[in-house]
């Protein structure tokens, strides 16, 4: 395989990726797993993650190339508007005014290339009372109202992992508009700024709760409702074995078909919806459940229409026999690690590279982008690059 050559539907797109952590170099990953070729620019001397580790398992890094740059230095800024100049997108994810006062902001990079799209990625958004403050996904998550919606009735918000902020709220937004932005410069020629917040994200996540909240069919009580675990028949059980299983028997056909299941049929139960009578309902598929193993009841689930999988833990998800038919884990040195997605017909993606370590790259891709060697190793030697 041609490690410069991309083979997703995103092929022949050239990004520059302003390195930085979590949501900014997942939205990187989501473009160069596409196909797309994203260079990703980091310090020379890499700010504090919090997340030690050696590079190969930093898997937010894989499929895309690293020069090693000093920010600080006026060659490295002049280095970054030339590979811009070339370029369909940029992405960062500084604090709002850190480009501008680098030199490196919309206005700057515009000025020379206007077909650019200038992807930024912050918690608060580029404006707003917060936009200055700093935060993680779980604050940000905090003030859409999606964090308050999850976790059990008689407990405090749980948080769900950082799924719902960095990369929900926040990579897959600035990804989907930065490839919105790209569609619409081929036919405008113009670039444009994508400002794209993980609290504006996580809020839009919860379009459908919300919905349901003003039409009165959602309480603002966790653990009430029926996609929070407030639904006996929308929930999680433990087995027989300390395992568990998940079970969204939503429909009626469903959950007559989980009755029958659980051997609950015969018996004088409270109506599906009749939320005074779920803790019932609760306390009996909860005593069913625990009269198997987790494995025992998938066996038993095959060929129905009861909607219940295994929880399945990190060790044992690549392993599901689904999951090896379709290929959603793939092995890249060594790893194992998810497979690019969606699929394509046609335009298949395909994992080129694994995480580099920074500066891997730099004479090597910048000669692909047009800065020539002599100039590269006068940079190197003046530290601008490493």
């Amino acid at each position: 395989m041609n490690e410069k050559a991309g083979t997703g539907p995103l092929a022949g797109l050239k990004i520059i990726e302003l390195g930085g952590i979590g949501p900014g170099p997942f939205c990187a990953m989501l473009l160069a797993d596409m196909g797309a070729d994203v260079l990703r620019l980091d310090r020379i001397v890499p700010s504090d993650s919090g997340v030690h580790m050696d590079h190969r398992f930093n898997l937010l890094h894989r499929g895309r190339r690293s020069v090693a740059i000093d920010l600080k230095r006026p060659e490295a800024i002049d280095l970054v508007h030339r590979l811009t100049a070339s370029a369909d997108a940029a992405l960062e994810g500084f604090r709002p005014g850190v480009a501008e006062r680098l030199g490196i902001g919309p206005e700057d990079l515009l000025a020379r290339n206007p077909r650019l799209v200038y992807g930024r990625m912050t918690g608060w958004g580029q404006d707003g009372p917060l936009a200055q403050a700093p935060g993680h996904d779980m604050n940000y998550i905090s003030l859409s109202g999606a964090l308050h919606a999850i976790g059990e009735r008689d407990g405090p918000p749980l948080p769900p992992l950082n799924l719902v902020g960095d990369f929900g709220g926040g990579a897959m937004y600035l990804a989907f508009g930065m490839v919105c932005a790209m569609l619409e410069a081929t036919r405008s020629g113009r670039g444009q700024v994508v400002d794209a917040a993980m609290v504006d994200g996580s809020a839009h996540l919860m379009t459908l709760i919300y919905g349901m909240f003003a039409a009165g069919a959602w309480t603002d009580r966790r653990g009430d409702n029926r996609l929070d675990s407030g639904a006996p028949w929308y929930s999680v059980y433990e087995t027989s074995d300390g395992r568990h299983v998940s079970l969204a028997s939503n429909e009626a056909r469903f959950y007559k078909q989980t009755l029958e299941l659980l051997g609950l049929t015969g018996e004088t139960l409270p109506d599906q919806h009749d939320k005074e009578g779920w803790p019932v309902l609760r306390a009996k598929f909860t005593q069913a459940f625990r009269e198997r193993t987790r494995d025992e009841w998938c066996e038993l689930v095959k060929g129905t229409d009861v909607c219940l999988a295994p929880v399945l833990s990190l060790a044992e998800a690549p392993h599901h026999p689904h999951n090896v038919a379709r290929g959603t884990f793939v092995e890249l040195d060594g790893i194992v690690q998810p497979a690019p997605a969606p699929r394509f017909s046609r335009t298949r993606p395909a994992l080129r590279r694994g995480p580099a370590v920074p500066g891997a790259h730099t004479a090597e891709a910048l000669c692909d982008w047009g800065i020539d060697a002599g100039e590269t190793r006068a940079l190197t030697q003046a530290g601008v690059v490493q």
